[in-house]
């Protein structure tokens, strides 16, 4: 099970990029969409802003999980992308049955 030399700390750039860009642009929008909200009160273009934000970074994690499925699956690492993937589909589950409890689906 282990990594070509060169794949371990490629997918650790890789993740670490994923993780500080999507930390960045949620920020980003959380911020710009509370400065709208302050100087604007509450409007569509501050809402939007900070759901963007909210989704974005709950969206990080998962971005995380994905790219890490592939890549195991690239390395043909089959014990850590199986896990990977069971990982990937309890975050689906779980999405998938908060909306169903709270009858958004």
């Amino acid at each position: 099970m282990s990594a070509p030399a060169g794949r371990a700390p490629r997918l650790e750039r890789v993740i670490g990029t994923v993780l500080r860009t999507g930390v960045a642009m949620s920020s980003t929008c959380l911020v710009a969409g509370l400065l709208l909200s302050l100087a604007m009160g509450r409007g569509a273009p501050a809402t939007f802003l900070l759901n963007a934000g909210i989704i974005i970074l709950l969206a990080t994690p998962v971005t995380r999980v994905v790219i890490s499925t592939i890549e195991y699956v690239i390395e043909r690492d089959w014990g850590f992308a199986t896990l990977t993937f069971i990982v990937l589909l309890e975050l689906v589950a779980s999405a998938v049955a908060a909306l169903v409890f709270n009858r958004k689906l």
